[in-house]
């Protein structure tokens, strides 16, 4: 059996109807390759669809403010993509005349992307034989040459990169690179996949050992952990409430947020840090009200993020504070975000 012919084959019969596969366009396909990092098609449709729209070329993102671009991005998370993607616009259109590098080694230089966008843009728009190796990917492979090196694993990664160099097809690396990503994602699903009417059933090394259900093999993650996070919403009489940019390089970078008390444990009384609270917002005697009885659990890739939104009314005015009608034109993090649709302002 031609593994890649199979592949591609399938994929021309069953291939999902997606706006990046009708295009050889390498700022559109660098588009969809980054949002589809780690969020389901599904999911990431949508904001493709819109960046696209009002962002149609690449030179109307590099001109774009790094709010909007964060706004249009809120809620797809790892918000350090939207930030890589707004830079490596900007140097594409100063720095290479508004041109995507052709190669992969050069496609490498340019940041946010690397070995699995720079094999897909290659490939894809300009026909190099270079192989992708994604989640779908790896576990097509695993399961097909039935391998249990870990896919995480340096072994494991540079194993799997040979592995695909000699699958791949080389008169047509474009269709079967869309193809395995496809097969993995729509057949060869990471549960239930479709074992019984797959084209590869005969040959598949891991169903003949019965070692799909197993495969791929992967290290376990890095420990979780907790954060305690309160959220100070103030509301005063003249409509206006503060919010603050995340700074630094940790999570949500450059998005607004309102004013934050992290603790060590869950607060039953916020009382306690009251004084810390009014140097803080610059408002004295203040009452607080706990919104929500439960803290809400947020979970990040390493971190779980249990939240209090605490409201405070004051009738004093606000120093830079934002009026309430334009509190909606911030880029947020998702759970703000839904907060402020919760409040209802």
């Amino acid at each position: 059996m031609n593994f890649s012919k199979e592949i591609i084959q399938w994929y021309f019969q069953n291939k999902r109807d997606l706006p990046w596969r009708k295009t050889k366009d390498p700022y559109r396909i660098w588009l969809s390759e980054i949002m589809l990092q780690q969020t389901r098609v599904a999911q990431g449709l949508p904001y493709y669809e819109k960046f696209t729209e009002v962002f149609p070329t690449v030179y109307d993102l590099a001109k774009a403010e790094e709010s909007q671009v964060l706004k249009l991005w809120q809620g797809l998370g790892y918000y350090s993509r939207a930030r890589n993607l707004h830079y490596t616009a900007k140097d594409i259109v100063n720095n290479y005349n508004g041109e995507f590098p052709s190669s992969y080694s050069a496609l490498l230089k340019l940041k946010g992307v690397g070995d699995y966008t720079a094999s897909a843009i290659a490939s894809i728009c300009f026909d190099e034989i270079a192989p992708v190796v994604d989640g779908n990917v790896y576990r097509v492979l695993a399961r097909y040459f039935d391998v249990d090196l870990p896919i995480n694993s340096t072994e494991g990664i540079k194993m799997f990169k040979k592995l695909a160099f000699e699958v791949i097809d080389h008169d047509d690396p474009a269709n079967f690179n869309q193809a395995i990503m496809e097969f993995g994602a729509v057949q060869c699903k990471p549960q239930s996949p479709y074992c019984i009417i797959c084209p590869l059933a005969s040959s598949c090394l891991g169903l003949k050992n019965q070692h799909v259900t197993t495969l791929p093999v992967k290290l376990k993650k890095t420990k979780v952990k907790n954060r305690w996070f309160n959220y100070i919403v103030i509301v005063s009489n003249q409509e206006e409430t503060l919010l603050e940019e995340r700074k630094g390089k940790g999570i949500w970078q450059g998005l607004y947020q309102f004013p934050l008390v992290e603790t060590d444990k869950a607060v039953d009384d916020i009382e306690q840090h009251q004084l810390e609270i009014e140097e803080m917002i610059a408002l004295k005697d203040v009452s607080i009200t706990q919104f929500n009885q439960k803290p809400i659990i947020h979970k990040l890739s390493h971190q779980h993020l249990h939240t209090t939104f605490w409201v405070v009314e004051t009738t004093n005015s606000l120093k830079n504070g934002i009026p309430l009608q334009e509190i909606r034109k911030y880029p947020v993090p998702i759970l703000i975000g839904n907060f402020i649709e919760a409040f209802d302002f």
